[in-house]
């Protein structure tokens, strides 16, 4: 397995300051200590398991910053940057494009107009490209993508506002493995997943709504927040370790652990044709 590398941003300036999903509440908010403590055992958990995690600075005003999985997607040594749907998300565009370009990545736009909203919504399993739609990201955002890289991109409807981004409902684990939320895709998505992912290990309501499929996977080491014992417990019998952490801070802004991280390398699971010194440039913590 190669050196895996991530990007997360530390939650100095995390908060509830609007509502974009339905797990978002300004009366409720969260506890900025709390969230530090739980950000702070992911980051160093993920270190332990032998992760390189570069840091953006956090800024004021972008709460959900914290949330890089959304800055785009990384595809070899390109990063394409997300289109926001909601304005107040779109001002942390400019953040993540200057931390890419400052790091030795190419940035590229989607078209205007278009929502994108980078590896929340567009996840590897094996060379496929599994994009999701409707709520935050559009189709032909995805479509323009996968022309510009060469991988086959199969689009995948979500129909239930609570599970808003791909990686709150599907999250591979392996070439040709993931674990789902079957009820977050309608009936043609569900039909796409179990044609072409050969094992698929189904999560169930309450413990999606844990947000157990917004994972971290590291080899065989899962990564995923409390209260998901059914979950831990299919893992192990497929052969992975599954390692729990609290993240319910995360939860009240409608995220988890893949949410808070974004690989650099690319997806454990993506297949790439370049050779390893080709694929990943330098990075450094900044």
């Amino acid at each position: 397995m190669r050196q895996p590398r991530i990007l997360m941003c530390p939650p100095d300036y995390y908060g509830i300051e609007y509502e974009i999903n339905p797990w978002m509440s300004r009366a409720r908010g969260s506890s900025p200590e709390r969230a530090r403590q739980q950000w702070t055992a992911l980051y160093e958990l993920l270190r332990g398991l032998g992760v390189t995690v570069e840091l953006m600075t956090p800024q004021a005003g972008l709460p959900d910053l914290v949330f890089t999985a959304n800055a785009g997607l990384v595809f070899g040594k390109r990063f394409f940057s997300s289109r926001f749907r909601y304005e107040v998300r779109a001002r942390e565009e400019p953040y993540f494009d200057a931390w890419f370009a400052e790091h030795g990545f190419t940035v590229e736009h989607l078209p205007q107009g278009t929502h994108f909203e980078g590896a929340g919504d567009a996840l590897f399993c094996g060379s496929i490209l599994f994009a999701g739609y409707r709520i935050r990201s559009d189709v032909r955002g995805h479509y323009y993508i996968g022309e510009k890289i060469g991988r086959q991109v199969l689009p995948l409807e979500l129909v239930n506002t609570y599970f808003y981004h791909l990686d709150t409902c599907f999250c591979p684990l392996a070439s040709g493995e993931a674990i789902y939320y079957p009820a977050a895709f309608d009936s043609y998505g569900q039909k796409v997943l179990q044609t072409y992912v050969p094992r698929l290990l189904a999560v169930s309501e309450e413990e999606a709504k844990r947000f157990g499929c917004n994972a971290v996977v590291v080899g065989k080491k899962v990564v995923l927040n409390t209260g998901c014992p059914r979950l831990a417990a299919d893992l192990q019998s497929w052969g992975y370790e599954p390692l729990a952490t609290e993240l319910d801070e995360y939860l009240k802004a409608g995220g988890s652990a893949k949410c808070l991280t974004l690989r650099l390398d690319g997806e454990d699971a993506a297949v790439w044709d370049q050779e390893p010194s080709d694929r990943f440039p330098s990075v450094r913590s900044g």
